[in-house]
């Protein structure tokens, strides 16, 4: 039977459920997956969730009890058997029997590893003992907005009583190890019969004896703690001590958002280039906008999952709304200070707090940038991490607003939250992910990339590490691209790369999106091939539109925004064999091709000093997935060369050196060249058209 509730999302499906029949370990992950799917209940990565049942011992055969628990590094909304570590419940809870103390804790970590019973576990994570420690088959612990705002405010033991009375335990801050679940374990034996307990400016813990049980547990504290906050909201009348300045109306919140990130990214990009992600949602504005922000935002954010990801405080704007953030030089006098002293005030909480063991200070430039009247950006290493960001600023706010409606919101003191954030754990965490992809923290626009050679050539740039913006005439045809991709990989922008606005807006797109431009690649093209008395006026300015005109303004408004950065960049432009060898019936598309390259040179002569690398790749027979075959092209060319259509891939593949048929994904790694290994090398041709020497450049 379905339950009812107000605040979050009753999402078990009874029917799923059923068949996944007994398996406890399937549940466990369903339930899982569904308490990861509400961000109000748990964000990416928070939290962790496990069970415990009956296996045979593989040297034994005997009956034991098995924990199996999310591993390091996983999320729960994702998880999956691969996520998971499987212990021996029993060898875990003997670890109490060389537990040395709280300066034992890093040690008790490598400890877990001889408590394996599924060989294809997961590294098992620092809240291990946690669930282990305790007695219940189903177990949650969670990091719900409003459980973080009862564990955050002033009294919160006595608004934990107040909330639940008798049902639930209280456990004061302390950081996640062995110890701490040697504190949940004796809460429980001192308050047995509750349904959970409240870790102090941490989060929750609850648990049932099956997974149905457990979650609706879950729900239920959650949705009590939840209503407590909203009746302490009307008992107020207002939050963040009431409206401080007016927001600016949607559209110019945006227009205003997609002028600044360029700067704001090169600002934060000062040791390491990072990716933006800009959001004005009704929360955020309800904060920045308000009376309280200047006292809160300093303070910093209580749970550990919040701040390791957004840093312990965000750097806020002295720009007024209203400023015009168009002037490059003038914004950049007003934003550099702030940047500055943000840096130096990190330094500063790094030295007061470091231990001679601390791992080194990291990148010290701002996670969180507030524009108060405007909106929230966020800046890390890629897309998912910098969005992933700002939905943990999001449930910061959520904490602050419930914790100041109850009492008072209170932070982790600082030496606290150094000792999370430097953790020599967390420090090896880091150290163990995976090496970054060339392009990484890189951001293409591509045009013509709804398919054929733009498709493959965003394909490319995807799978190197790079986030793309894909650019079309055709928005049916950008819909069925964006499907093929991740989620954070791409975005997508209608253009037409003749007309001087939608090439603007596109641009703007990218920036909302991922923060700049690193990477402009014009591969939107069309081809006619036909005789001089054949060739119409509208012939040769269309192609003079889309090939030339279009590079020349994607260019112009590209440069535009990586001289806001300052962090240099790639123009790629994708040329044709044809601008460099003269051939019958293509005096319109040559003769385009030709200005194509010879742009390239000139504008790689004028961006050097940018550091703005402009080069050229020349494909050349590239029949097969090209949709410049698709027209009356390959008729023309067949007609040209005096063959059939059919016979073209053929009759191309046949002349060229290597005898090799060119395909879209060929002139993609060409691309890829010019902007991820030639790091030096810029004006010059890449010719990709299995060598034919007539192209030869030089």
């Amino acid at each position: 039977m379905q339950k009812t509730f107000q605040y979050v999302d009753y999402l078990w499906d009874e029917a799923k459920a059923a068949e996944l029949g007994n398996d406890q370990v399937a549940l466990f992950l369903y339930r899982s997956n569904i308490l990861g799917a509400d961000l109000r209940i748990t964000n990416y990565g928070g939290g962790n969730t496990s069970c415990k049942t009956i296996e045979k011992d593989p040297l034994t055969n005997e009956d034991v009890e098995v924990m199996w628990v999310k591993g390091s590094g996983g999320d729960i909304g994702t998880l999956t058997r691969k996520g998971i570590a499987g212990l021996y419940t029993e060898r875990l809870r003997n670890l109490k029997n060389v537990y040395g103390g709280l300066e034992d804790e890093d040690r008790m970590v490598g400890l877990f590893n001889h408590c394996i019973y599924d060989l294809d576990s997961k590294a098992p994570s620092i809240d291990t003992p946690l669930h282990g420690l305790l007695p219940f088959k189903h177990i949650d612990h969670l990091h719900p907005d409003a459980l973080i705002a009862v564990a955050a405010a002033k009294d919160s033991e006595q608004v934990t009583k107040e909330i639940w009375g008798d049902t639930m335990g209280w456990v004061p801050w302390q950081r996640p190890g062995f110890d701490l679940g040697l504190q949940l374990e004796k809460c429980l034996e001192e308050n047995p019969g509750i349904r959970g307990i409240v870790l102090g400016s941490h989060g929750l813990f609850t648990w049932g004896d099956t997974s149905y049980e457990c979650y609706v547990n879950s729900l239920e504290v959650i949705e009590m703690a939840s209503e407590y906050i909203e009746n302490k909201i009307k008992e107020n009348g207002k939050v963040f001590g009431g409206q401080k300045i007016e927001s600016l109306p949607a559209e110019e919140r945006k227009e205003k958002a997609a002028e600044l990130m360029p700067l704001l990214r090169g600002l934060a990009s000062s040791e390491n280039q990072m990716i933006g992600h800009f959001t004005d949602s009704d929360t955020v504005l309800q904060f920045i906008n308000s009376n309280d922000l200047d006292r809160l935002a300093p303070m910093g954010t209580s749970c550990p999952d919040h701040f390791l990801r957004t840093k312990i405080q965000p750097l806020i704007l002295t720009l007024d709304p209203s400023d015009d953030v168009s002037d490059t030089e003038a914004t950049l006098k007003k934003l550099e200070p702030s940047f500055e002293k943000y840096r130096e005030e990190y330094h500063q909480y790094y030295e007061n707090h470091k231990h001679a063991n601390s791992p080194a200070m990291r990148d010290p430039n701002p996670v969180i940038i507030i524009y108060p009247g405007v909106g929230m950006f966020s800046f890390a290493k890629n897309k998912q991490t910098t969005r992933v960001a700002s939905e943990f600023y999001v449930n910061a706010i959520n904490v602050m607003r419930g914790a100041e409606a109850i009492t008072e919101y209170t932070s982790l003191p600082r030496q606290e939250a150094f000792d999370i954030e430097y953790w020599l754990l967390e420090e090896a965490k880091l150290q163990r992910m995976p090496a970054e992809k060339p392009l990484s923290r890189k951001v293409a626009i591509v045009t013509g990339a709804a398919g054929g050679i733009g498709k493959a050539i965003a394909d490319k740039l995807v799978a190197e590490g790079a986030n793309v913006v894909l650019t079309d005439i055709s928005q049916e045809n950008l819909e069925e691209a964006l499907a093929t991709y991740k989620r954070d990989e791409v975005a997508i922008a209608l253009c037409d790369v003749t007309k001087e606005d939608s090439i603007e807006k596109a641009y703007k797109e990218a920036n909302l999106a991922f923060g700049g431009i690193d990477i402009v690649v014009h591969s939107a093209g069309l081809a006619i091939s036909k005789s001089l008395p054949d060739t119409s006026l509208q012939d040769w300015e269309l192609l003079q539109n889309v090939l030339v005109k279009g590079q020349f303004l994607m260019a112009q408004k590209g440069v535009e925004i990586m001289r806001k950065q300052g962090l240099g960049g790639d123009i790629v432009n994708i040329a044709s064999k044809n601008g460099l060898v003269s051939g019958p019936n293509n005096v319109g598309y040559g003769t385009a091709k030709a200005a194509q390259q010879h742009m390239t040179r000139l504008l790689a002569a004028e961006l050097g000093g940018d550091h703005i690398r402009v080069n050229t790749v020349n494909p050349d027979g590239v029949i097969v997935g090209s949709k410049i075959w698709e027209g009356d092209w390959a008729e023309g060319r067949a007609k040209a060369y005096g063959i059939k259509v059919e016979d073209l891939p053929a009759h191309y593949a046949k002349r060229n050196l290597l005898n090799e048929i060119i395909l879209p994904e060929d002139i993609a790694n060409g691309v890829f060249a010019c902007v991820g290994i030639l790091e030096k090398s810029t004006g010059n041709t890449i010719n990709v058209d299995g060598g034919m020497a007539n192209a030869f450049v030089r």
